[in-house]
């Protein structure tokens, strides 16, 4: 993710100005409750700091969104709790005529974090506080599909159905955008099971036949003109939004590579998914798991990448109990949300009879990665050994004839052979280096030479 140039003066600034704009707000909001203090306007008389010219990621970020007076409040709300926790402390109030909590002040009890923890209730009360035209107003333009949690700012509890109970938290990745104007990718785990996989390698370093090229440069163009294709043109109508594509073949021979690629030439952020954490050892996890995943690469146009997915898109398994009903409406879930998916998703797997028959008919492409020819090895072996010296014995041709090898074990070789030639202090590699590296990988599927 990108990393704005603002001075960290400039961001505290914003925040500074921000954050007594929002104290006073609260403190007003306090005022009329209590003192039931008649207001045309509520605590918007209130307004906010001009943004128009400020460059800081706080102001940058509310531009960006058009953000509103309540816009601006929830925001607030999810920062406060990090710089200034004690201006929330007032909500810690107690009610001494029944002795308990004011209800309408929201807020989540933490035995974790001390300080007040604001929900939307809390956002409805400083905004709404008496006036049930201001609260249902609120409620009503305060859902789940809020743009604050559409493109991530804040992070959603989907247990928590009741919208006024919903926590405003900042999530990971815009904490780290506001606060030093970097955007930290969501945090690897069960909730959200995928990482981003890039490359510092181009097209060229990928060896591939023409064919599969062609194919992988057909998803390309389309990444680049769909926008034209669907919005300009209006052939939405007619085309989905999302593109489904299908990687097939033996391992090593460039399926991921291929991904990363579409997303560097792109500029389109890829992230590869855990299968393992997706389909959950508790039933019915998957759809939690995944939710927040898909709604967060919808709004920000990553590129999604299932390696090895005949473990999830195989045939369905005979229904033999409760397990595989559950297992079987798993994968119905997840090939629901790809099919709904606006952006690119990858399903790589070895072999292609595993992929259901009814879901292949929905890829528009499917592209075979096939083990490559003598002619393609030898391309691959001249990339891959072109920054060390080769012995004069070595021939690539002989050893491209003779040797049938992926790219990914290709890889492995010329890992043995750096480090030994790093061992002697040298960057020459004899033959026998050569042969020792491909002996380790045609052990390994219990092959000799």
């Amino acid at each position: 993710m990108g990393r704005m140039e603002v001075t960290a003066d400039q961001s505290t600034q914003a925040l500074k100005e921000e954050l007594i704009w929002f104290q006073e707000v609260v403190n007003q909001s306090i005022t009329l409750y209590f003192e039931n203090q008649p207001s045309t306007k509520g605590v918007r008389a209130l307004s906010p700091p001009d943004i128009k010219e400020n460059g800081a990621p706080y102001a940058q970020l509310l531009k960006e969104n058009n953000a509103t007076f309540a816009d601006r409040v929830l925001l607030m709300l999810a920062v406060v709790p990090h710089v200034q926790p004690q201006m929330l402390d007032v909500f810690f109030i107690r009610n001494q005529e029944l002795n308990c909590d004011y209800s309408e002040f929201g807020g989540v009890k933490s035995t974790n974090r001390p300080g007040f923890q604001p929900t939307f209730e809390t956002a409805c009360f400083i905004l709404g506080g008496h006036y049930l035209e201001e609260r249902i107003a609120f409620i009503q333009n305060c859902t789940k599909n809020h743009f604050w949690f559409a493109k991530g700012v804040l992070d959603l509890d989907v247990e928590i159905e009741f919208i006024l109970q919903q926590p405003i938290r900042l999530s990971h990745e815009y904490f780290g955008y506001i606060f030093s104007g970097e955007r930290h990718l969501p945090q690897y785990s069960s909730k959200f099971p995928a990482r981003e996989i890039k490359t510092e390698l181009n097209w060229e370093d990928l060896v591939i036949n023409d064919s599969v090229r062609a194919n992988l440069m057909e998803v390309k163009d389309w990444l680049v003109h769909s926008e034209t294709i669907l919005q300009h043109w209006q052939l939405h109508k007619n085309l989905k939004l999302g593109f489904k594509v299908l990687f097939y073949g033996p391992p090593g021979t460039g399926k991921t590579l291929a991904a990363t690629l579409l997303g560097k030439t792109t500029h389109q952020a890829v992230f590869r998914v855990d299968l393992s954490l997706v389909v959950s050892k508790y039933i019915g996890e998957t759809e939690k798991n995944l939710g927040r995943l898909f709604d967060e690469a919808e709004n920000k146009g990553w590129i999604l990448f299932f390696d090895e997915a005949d473990a999830l898109f195989g045939k369905r398994t005979q229904t033999k109990g409760a397990n595989d009903r559950y297992a079987n409406q798993e994968i119905a879930f997840l090939l629901q949300r790809i099919e709904e998916f606006n952006g690119l998703v990858i399903l790589a797997t070895n072999i292609q009879t595993n992929i259901d028959e009814a879901f292949s008919r929905r890829f528009q492409s499917m592209v075979h990665f096939p083990n490559l020819s003598a002619s393609e090895r030898v391309q691959l072996w001249q990339n891959l050994l072109s920054e060390l010296e080769l012995s004069k014995d070595v021939n690539l041709h002989e050893l491209s004839e003779k040797y049938e090898l992926s790219g990914g074990e290709m890889v492995n070789v010329l890992r043995f052979c750096a480090l030994e030639a790093a061992k002697r202090g040298s960057k020459a590699v004899p033959l026998a280096d050569l042969i020792i590296g491909i002996r380790r990988e045609y052990n390994k599927k219990n092959k000799t030479i």
